[in-house]
């Protein structure tokens, strides 16, 4: 006989109870996925972003009045909902124990949406991987071998990477001072430090910069002072002398460091130095027992020559019948068709690249 709906009851995330908290990174620890630890599927990520957005929600699923499971959204006007933490969110989806059954479009008329827009869904979301219309690689750094298992792959696959890498660490401790890295730095100067390199480069490259948003630049400034099991706010630095020269801020759980906002001083971009951050940061994240790096979507060479494998994220929406499941589509469709199309084309691509760069060039003047 088939079980029946579980209730569900939407609050606010700084309203969820230490039982909450508890149950909810626990069923992100026992689950059989390879980003199952993955720190944006905290409780305290979706908490974080509750303390900056107020449209965050959390429908709590209880049976015989215990809570289940979490599904974390945003609710825009007429009912469109969003991954919570859309736009800087790289792993999306609900919080669910294996085997529960559930109608998805139950759970969107319990949370009053019409849409529920993903994109960075993890694999493993059978509730809402039917509503994905495309998915993209999340490369990965496996370090379940340790790090010296680690430099072994790269010797083997990409051997002028590291030795190059390995030159240019010589190159700055010559021209520029002993190099010192830090894994976890608390210091504030140097996370603004890199927000400011971060938004010269969004600017240079025609995108918008994230952190002109105060909601995310908020977030950043929350979860850099976080430091919870499953999600810390963590600075890694790389000093050459007593200067940062180059410095990452993501997230990490006990086991996945889910790699976020990279960035380098440009006056010192021909020695590579996000390329020396990265290697550093890897040994560090090793030795700290973690067994994998995400560094998300997106295609770039680095990733490509740092990575052992890839993940699968996807992209998509959960859409009911109605007036607002049709607006959601009208406003989103014709732009993910759009962007679908120059992904696909490489001609269409490099223009699209040249022509952003063309207008940061423009805006810098």
């Amino acid at each position: 006989m088939t079980a029946p709906a579980p209730r569900i009851d939407i609050v606010h995330p700084t309203d969820l109870t230490a039982t909450d908290l508890a149950l909810w990174n626990d069923l992100r620890t026992t689950t059989a996925t390879a980003s199952a630890a993955n720190p944006f599927m905290s409780a305290e990520f979706s908490r974080a972003v509750g303390r900056v957005r107020s449209d965050t929600r959390v429908a709590v699923l209880r049976r015989r009045g215990k809570p289940v499971g979490y599904f974390p959204y945003q609710r825009g006007r007429w009912g469109c909902g969003r991954a919570v933490g859309l736009g800087v969110s790289d792993c999306q989806g609900a919080v669910l124990p294996p085997g529960l059954h559930l109608d998805p479009h139950h759970l969107m008329r319990a949370c009053s949406l019409n849409a529920w827009e993903f994109n960075h869904l993890e694999s493993g979301q059978d509730l809402f991987l039917p509503y994905a219309t495309a998915q993209f690689a999340s490369p990965v750094v496996d370090l379940t071998g340790g790090f010296t298992a680690y430099e072994e792959h790269l010797r083997a696959h990409a051997r002028g990477f590291w030795k190059a890498a390995r030159s240019q660490e010589r190159r700055m401790t010559r021209n520029l001072g002993p190099l010192r890295f830090v894994f976890d730095d608390p210091d504030p100067a140097a996370l603004r430090a890199l927000i400011a390199w971060k938004s010269a480069h969004y600017r240079r490259t025609g995108r918008r910069d994230p952190f002109s948003q105060p909601w995310i630049a908020r977030l950043v400034d929350l979860l850099s002072a976080t430091a919870a099991p499953d999600c810390t706010g963590t600075l890694s630095v790389l000093y050459a002398g007593d200067r940062p020269v180059a410095a990452h801020f993501g997230l990490r759980s006990r086991t996945v460091l889910s790699c976020w906002f990279p960035s380098y001083d440009l006056a010192v971009a021909t020695y590579s130095p996000g390329r020396v951050l990265y290697l550093r940061m890897i040994e560090a994240a090793a030795e700290a027992g973690i067994g994998l790096v995400d560094f998300g979507r997106g295609e770039a060479a680095y990733k490509n020559s740092f990575k052992t494998g890839d993940l699968l994220v996807h992209e998509g929406a959960l859409r009911t019948a109605g007036p607002g499941a049709a607006l959601h589509w009208l406003r989103r469709e014709p732009m993910r068709a759009a962007h679908r199309l120059v992904r696909d084309h490489p001609a269409l691509k490099s223009a699209a690249v040249r022509t952003l760069r063309t207008v940061g060039t423009i805006r810098a003047r």
